[in-house]
């Protein structure tokens, strides 16, 4: 997978995106990821994980195709929304592959950590991989490359992979996957739109009014589902309600940090892709570096100790962030917060769905660990959407007032605003205007600065919160959870 944040400020500087359209790029991607998940889970136990994993790879081939040839901001968009569909497939179809041929528990946990890690590496490679590209390529090549990687991926799968699928009492739920994909979609448009559009504009209200109709719809139809896609009478028990409450806001917090940090580190600061790509990847590397340890800590004092403090290790890290100098561009004071982040994630990863599937009744752990992977994809799709509505938000706010007094010629001033009303603050900050640009590099820094530091009290304030709830709920009692489901909970 391309990580766009490694890349974000390339991509703005060449497509002159807006705030909003850098943000639909990232969540272009999250969103299907998020809401098709447990769908492509059904297809693939009925009609092979195999046949499933060989089309989402090449799906995803022809999102990273539509996106290494975009010179548009709709067109990466596009290929994103068609990449997520891929990755939304090869996901849980990947995983229970290895769940089918592992037929001992020694052999399983081997598997599940073999796929955990291999995640966590391409984690880790991506943001590298893609920066070092776009060092000396347009950033177009990067999705090109990983288009190749996805191809590669898709004959491999059809060459050496097993089939297999379990189609017994497995049905789609086509009603509650549609709603549930308007509402989120609805969702984010108000979100992303609102500090552009206007919070009080048609569109903005219908988004919204749309999310709620069709999240009561998706509640209805659950309800009366034989085969829901998700077991909503699990939200009945207060545990179980208080650890999905965690993973939504938590995940919030850490995603929308990590959004937060690609735009100061690529748009704000104008660091090279490459240079942007290390602290993305010091973040990334943390989990499986600490991994057998994260294992053991989980049997010996269960999740709740590990949630809090990685929780309130992500706070840390983001208000401690938001401490350095915009203009610090060093990666050694850097360190200390990226680890904080890094490290916290690695907690939180892999004591999340223990926590949940520990309050539950035994014959209910699928569902509930399915249902908390969910939310937590929908919290960290809902991260750089929240983050970036907030700071774009309090950033053309400040720059409309600050544009008064910067000098500018009647001229300058409207071309200045016309910029900041049909771009927003990021676009004024990077479109070229000569001598123009110099007089308001300044006030768009500081705009900028402003913004995106409130949104790291927000990401910051998300994860404490979360850090709250998990004190509360799961509070600090041993689970016993054995190292094998320990890996299986992470993947």
């Amino acid at each position: 997978l391309v990580l766009p944040a490694a890349i974000n400020g390339e991509m703005q500087r060449t497509l002159q995106t807006s705030g909003a359209e850098l943000t639909w790029i990232s969540d272009a991607f999250l969103v299907p990821a998020a809401v098709l998940a447990l769908t492509f889970g059904v297809v693939g136990d009925r009609y092979g994980r195999k046949k499933l994993v060989v089309v989402a790879a090449l799906l995803a081939a022809v999102g990273y195709l539509v996106s290494a040839t975009s010179d548009t901001p709709a067109q990466l968009i596009t290929g994103q929304a068609i990449s997520g569909i891929g990755a939304a497939a090869l996901f849980p179809a990947s995983l229970t592959m290895i769940t089918a041929i592992t037929t001992t528990p020694a052999a399983r946990a081997r598997g599940l950590a073999s796929w955990t890690a291999a995640l966590s590496l391409g984690a880790f490679i991506a943001p590298l991989m893609s920066g070092g590209i776009v060092e000396h390529a347009p950033f177009q090549w990067a999705f090109g490359v990983t288009g190749v990687l996805a191809v590669i991926t898709a004959v491999a799968a059809w060459l050496l992979a097993t089939e297999s699928s379990a189609p017994e009492g497995r049905s789609l739920d086509w009603p509650g996957q549609i709603t549930i994909a308007v509402a989120m979609l609805a969702l984010l448009y108000g979100i992303i739109q609102g500090p552009s559009d206007g919070w009080g504009s048609a569109p903005i209200v219908a988004s919204f009014v749309t999310f709620a109709v069709f999240i009561a719809a998706f509640v209805v139809v659950e309800n009366r589902s034989a085969a829901p896609m998700l077991r909503l009478s699990l939200f009945r028990i207060p545990a179980f309600a208080a650890s999905a409450a965690m993973a939504v806001i938590g995940m919030l917090g850490f995603l929308g940090g990590a959004y937060d940090l690609s735009i100061r580190l690529g748009v704000i600061q104008h660091q090279s892709p490459f240079e942007a790509a290390i602290p993305v990847m010091i973040i990334q590397a943390c989990t499986p570096f600490i991994w057998p340890l994260l294992v053991r800590l989980l049997h010996r004092i269960g999740p709740g100790p590990m949630l809090v403090t990685g929780f309130l290790a992500m706070a840390a890290g983001q208000l401690w962030l938001r401490a350095l100098p915009i203009h610090e561009t060093a990666l050694l004071p850097m360190l200390g917060p990226l680890i904080l982040n890094g490290v916290g994630f690695g907690l939180v990863v892999a004591a999340l769905t223990a926590a949940a599937v520990n309050v539950v009744p035994q014959n209910l752990t699928g569902m509930a660990a399915a249902t908390t992977s969910l939310v937590r994809d929908l919290g960290q799709t809902l991260g750089p959407a929240v983050v970036g509505a907030v700071a774009l938000g309090m950033a053309a706010s400040r720059l409309t007032g600050s544009l008064a007094d910067a000098g500018l010629t009647p001229k300058e001033h409207g071309i200045a605003s016309a910029i900041l009303h049909e771009g927003g603050p990021l676009a004024l900050h990077t479109v070229d205007l000569g001598p123009l640009s110099a007089k308001l590099a300044p006030y768009t820094t500081d705009a900028l600065a402003h913004g995106y530091n409130n949104g790291l009290i927000l990401t910051a304030a998300a994860c404490a919160s979360a850090a709250v709830i998990a004190t509360v709920f799961v509070g600090f009692r041993p689970s016993g959870t054995a190292p094998a489901e320990a890996e299986g909970s992470a993947a």
